[in-house]
């Protein structure tokens, strides 16, 4: 009888081990499902997005849609990237909001919405000689031009065009916007 016995119990732990295995299975399941969220665009009135999104984002929640994300970006306009695990759910949520135009057939790729959604740095963009506009600070509102980049601190040293006199002056990269290139090197 003893060895019977441990004959049942060596069968109920493999039948615990087999249950196991097929729970982590299934949890691997759902999360590859949730995990497989397609992006569908909506067509929007051009400067209504975040409205829209946020009636989207409303009535997703209310209704349990599963609608995973939603992305406004400020360069594309009259445009809503919806992130849902079809595309009925992203029709569902649109109906009826006053902005939202069709959804676009079709579905759109991470690597095609990786512009919008990773932003560079400002100083990337700027060169010496570059007309740039000052956007913080004391200084807020003169135009200036750039005579030197610190990209590793992330500065730029200007030289202001309104001022009386030309003092150099180094500010922060985020406080200029570009306002023109210069062409050919420096100027």
């Amino acid at each position: 009888m003893g060895e019977e016995t441990e004959k049942q119990e060596s069968l109920e732990e493999k039948k615990e081990e087999e249950v196991e295995e097929i729970k982590e299975e299934k949890v691997e399941e759902k999360k590859e499902k949730v995990e497989k969220g397609k992006i569908y665009v909506l067509k929007t009135t051009a400067g209504q997005e975040l409205n829209v999104a946020n009636m989207l984002y409303s009535r997703a929640s209310s209704a349990n849609l599963p609608i995973y994300s939603i992305l406004v970006t400020g360069s594309l306009k009259g445009y809503v990237f919806v992130e849902a695990a079809g595309p009925h759910f992203v029709d569902e949520a649109a109906s009826g909001i006053k902005h939202a135009k069709q959804r676009i057939p079709g579905l759109v790729k991470v690597s095609e919405i990786e512009k919008f959604i990773i932003t560079k740095p400002v100083i990337e963009e700027l060169d010496v000689g570059d007309m740039v506009e000052v956007v913080g600070g004391p200084f807020k509102g003169m135009k200036a031009k750039i005579t030197r980049i610190d990209k590793p601190k992330n500065e730029v040293t200007l030289e202001l065009l309104e001022a009386t006199i030309t003092l150099p002056i180094t500010i922060h990269a985020d406080y200029v916007r570009l306002l023109s290139k210069v062409k050919g090197g420096i100027t």
